[in-house]
């Protein structure tokens, strides 16, 4: 292959971003070089500040160049957890936005997609976000529309769901940028066996089973699809039931062999997870969050709350609370 001018990349890493998202997309890119014989591709960690940023995993990373002399990227992507965001914003999303108007494509990786929204670089784009943060990023960002594929390219923007799907944009790319033929070899040397692109919908794990959404029976698919658009405004099993064909008893009977658990507790259950994104990762009042998975006041969702963490919101947000005074990312960090 004639000598190619490589893509530059840039890694914008924020305190408690998952160590993985990083590793996951430089390695391929190291691999493709190896194989080449040739750079096709460079890359920069870069922070807000020259200071050294620390992991989720208390790992720590001295960052390359500080954000403010980046200079002539194709790529930029951010990695961070759901609070992450800059402690200059003003200065710092200008920055971004004048990389952007010279043609880079921006893009954020798991937790990532929070610190990019917040910049309003996402505004009049839709963007990928992993399964556990997606409650907590439409309520931050009702504006912003969300899919539930893993890699989502929207013009000049890139949203990846976690590491795992990190690794595939950037095989991705190589196949884009150099040949097919590199992007396999890349992907045989880790013994990556699937290459996942545009379309591929995240795999989400049913509520108290071992199995994932796309694995159960099909009304019980539709049931569970049902019930995760209905948190706000909850919908009664027997309506569930009508819906998908199936008197009330029947869906039961086939909801629990399907899940282990009967569809009301089931749907009580997604409705606690979902809240507890927002409880761990906004600053909303109770009874705002106990609204949004539709609860008129906060007493039963309290109660429920406690029932399935085994401690209240307010107990559940402190504990976490004390891992961010030490800059540490919340669980779960992906």
């Amino acid at each position: 292959m004639a000598d190619i001018k490589p893509k530059r990349l840039g890694f914008l890493i924020f305190h408690g971003f998952p160590m993985s998202c990083l590793t996951s997309m430089i390695e391929p890119l190291r691999a493709a070089n190896e194989i080449l014989g040739q750079t096709a591709f460079t890359w920069e960690v870069i922070g807000e500040t020259d200071m050294r940023v620390t992991s989720s995993a208390k790992v720590g990373f001295d960052p390359d160049i500080a954000l403010a002399d980046v200079r002539g990227l194709d790529y930029l992507y951010l990695m961070g957890a759901p609070q992450s965001s800059f402690e200059n914003p003003k200065a710092s999303n200008g920055v971004l936005r004048k990389l952007v108007q010279h043609g880079m494509f921006i893009g954020g990786i798991s937790g990532g997609v929070f610190p990019l929204a917040r910049t309003g670089l996402m505004e009049g784009y839709t963007s990928s976000v992993h399964w556990c943060y997606r409650a907590a990023f439409e309520v931050e960002f009702p504006n912003i529309d969300t899919v539930d594929d893993v890699i989502f390219t929207d013009r000049t923007r890139l949203t990846i769901s976690g590491a795992a799907a990190g690794f595939d944009a950037m095989l991705n790319l190589i196949e884009r940028e150099l040949t097919s033929e590199i992007m396999t070899e890349v992907a045989c040397w880790f013994q990556h066996p699937l290459v996942r692109g545009a379309g591929v919908q995240q795999r989400i794990p049913t509520v108290g089973s071992s199995s994932t959404d796309d694995m159960l029976p099909g009304p019980v698919q539709k049931a569970v699809q049902l019930f995760s658009d209905s948190f706000e405004e909850p919908i009664s099993v027997t309506d569930v039931a009508k819906i998908v064909g199936l008197s009330a008893r029947q869906l039961e009977r086939k909801f629990k062999q399907a899940t282990g658990q009967t569809p009301l507790h089931y749907y009580r259950s997604k409705r606690m997870n979902a809240a507890r994104q927002m409880v761990l990762y906004s600053g909303d009042k109770l009874s705002e969050i106990a609204l949004c998975v539709g609860y008129v006041t906060p007493a039963p969702f309290i109660k429920y709350y406690k029932d399935e963490f085994g401690l209240s919101p307010l107990e559940d947000r402190e504990k976490i609370n004390m891992f961010r005074v030490n800059k540490n990312a919340p669980v779960p960090s992906v």
